[in-house]
């Protein structure tokens, strides 16, 4: 789109189906680069990304020609393809419906690029749900607990 410029940085967070812990740490780079991949190929930058067992964060530089949701329904899609393609896990691999994004000023980005690389030390201290409510209070997101990700307990 001609003479458009934007400014738009959103982190998107979202869960494997079941919450089960199936993105080993070995397959982890090589996740990430395909994930980011998807990213650049829809003309967005990766400013972060990081792949928890059980959940992922990434925060992107957006461009406005695309839907959010549509970025995150090519990531999950492709992502699984490719965990499925590998043969990663036992059975087949998928993502949860939904996920979250929030968004950040400019000024905010270091933080949260630290934030995501940083998830192994911070989930030491506080579980994915833990993290999750806390962004919906941050956000002052209103939400209903039957649609939030299905948590194991």
């Amino acid at each position: 789109m001609p003479n458009t410029y934007s400014q738009i940085y959103i982190q998107i967070v979202f869960a494997v189906k079941d919450r089960l812990n199936l993105i080993q740490s070995r397959h982890r780079e090589e996740l990430h680069k395909y994930i980011t991949g998807i990213v650049q190929n829809r003309e967005h930058k990766m400013l972060s990304i990081f792949c928890m067992p059980d959940h992922t964060h990434l925060l992107v530089g957006l461009k406005p020609s695309i839907a959010i949701s549509d970025l995150v329904r090519d990531i999950k899609a492709g992502s699984s393809n490719f965990i499925n393609d590998n043969r990663w896990v036992p059975g087949k691999f998928n993502w949860q419906e939904g996920f979250g994004a929030f968004s950040y000023s400019r000024s905010h980005i270091d933080a949260v690029i630290k934030y995501i690389l940083h998830q192994e030390e911070h989930h030491k201290k506080k579980t994915f749900k833990e993290e999750y409510l806390d962004f919906l209070k941050k956000y002052e997101i209103k939400y209903d607990k039957k649609y939030l990700f299905e948590w194991i307990e």
